[in-house]
């Protein structure tokens, strides 16, 4: 194991030691005395038996881009974990902040504490390449906007009694993925393209491993966790703002003028120039 302390070193110089560790073959990295450190693991390569421990609070964009590696965060985590990661692991072992998970492509992210505002948002799926969150505490609004793929789990442990553990406009826009919220929420803050449903035999399968890891990671209770009752939140439109697009000229049936007034000849709203607006 190799140790960086990064008491008054520069993000930038920070992340060339970690990468500059991996690549020269190092496995297990700890990094001591962080103080929102940001781009911390961002683009690196690896498997998930290579470990970067971080003690402290770990800046914006924690593992964004990531291929592989595990991470561990011993205390909190600042905005954007997650971004655009392709695979790997993260565990922060307290609370985290916004727009987390933004476009995550695959991989697996643990959080034990409460997130803040527009985490999951624009989550994807492809084939078998699914992400998967699961945070601990409560979330802020616009909780799964804009999701189109992916497991994001919330478990709202740490929820006074009788409180909802989301905030408003949950899965507004919401056009793929699967979100499962443990606990109460105000089911008129859910976005017009989302319905909640309750829990099948395959949403089980689907979450029992993941909340097993969390449980295990973290120290709770799984029988207790899993007592308590889950919704499922899936959208019931797969594109709710199609019909805002502007129409590519390809869609007309009249290609032969192209100028505004065959746009209402399709049926297309009335085209007005810019002092019209």
């Amino acid at each position: 194991m190799k140790v960086i302390k990064a008491t008054n070193l520069h993000y930038k110089e920070l992340n060339q030691k970690i990468y500059d560790l991996i690549a020269g073959g190092e496995k297990h990295i700890k990094v001591e005395n962080t103080y929102g450190h940001r781009y911390i693991g961002d683009g690196l390569r690896g498997t998930e038996d290579v470990l970067i421990e971080v003690y402290g609070t770990a800046g914006n964009d924690l593992a964004a881009f990531m291929n592989g590696l595990s991470i561990r965060v011993y205390g909190n985590a600042q905005d954007g974990i997650g971004n655009t990661m392709n695979s790997g692991k993260v565990y922060v072992h307290g609370d985290a902040g916004d727009v987390l998970f933004y476009g995550m492509r695959s991989g697996e992210v643990y959080i034990k504490g409460d997130v803040g505002y527009r985490v999951g948002i624009h989550m994807k799926e492809y084939m078998d390449l699914i992400p998967k969150a699961v945070i601990g505490g409560c979330a802020g609004d616009f909780f799964g906007e804009y999701m189109a793929g992916g497991y994001l789990i919330l478990l709202g442990l740490n929820a006074g009694k009788n409180k909802p553990v989301v905030g408003d406009y949950i899965a507004t826009g919401m056009h793929g993925g699967k979100i499962y919220i443990r606990g109460k929420f105000d089911s008129s803050c859910l976005g017009k393209e989302t319905k909640p449903f309750d829990l099948d035999e395959e949403d089980k399968k689907i979450i029992t491993p993941l909340i097993t890891n969390f449980c295990k990671e973290f120290g709770y209770d799984i029988k207790e966790i899993m007592n308590e009752k889950f919704t499922k939140l899936i959208p019931v439109s797969k594109r709710p703002y199609g019909r805002h697009y502007v129409p590519g000229w390809h869609t007309l049936t009249d290609r032969k003028t192209i100028m505004p007034g065959s746009l209402e000849l399709n049926g297309y709203p009335k085209v007005r120039n810019v002092r019209e607006r």
